[in-house]
């Protein structure tokens, strides 16, 4: 991505965003990717795209 912001965020970048710990980063990337697989799309573990992460926790109007 051009725009300098990077297309996944990972679950280290995930427990620093939300003051959370790595594993419950996972756990917390899990659910939003079990999420994305229900609504047909294909998935990597321990990532999750940043726009439906930013959705998902800041409430950002940026859906998939």
């Amino acid at each position: 991505m051009g725009n300098g912001k990077r297309m996944y965020v990972t679950a280290k970048e995930a427990a620093e965003m939300l003051g959370v710990s790595t594993g419950y980063a996972y756990k917390l990337i899990r659910g939003l990717n079990e999420e994305l697989k229900e609504k047909g799309y294909r998935t990597i573990c321990g990532k999750v795209p940043t726009k439906y992460f930013e959705e998902k926790f800041y409430g950002l109007n940026t859906a998939m």
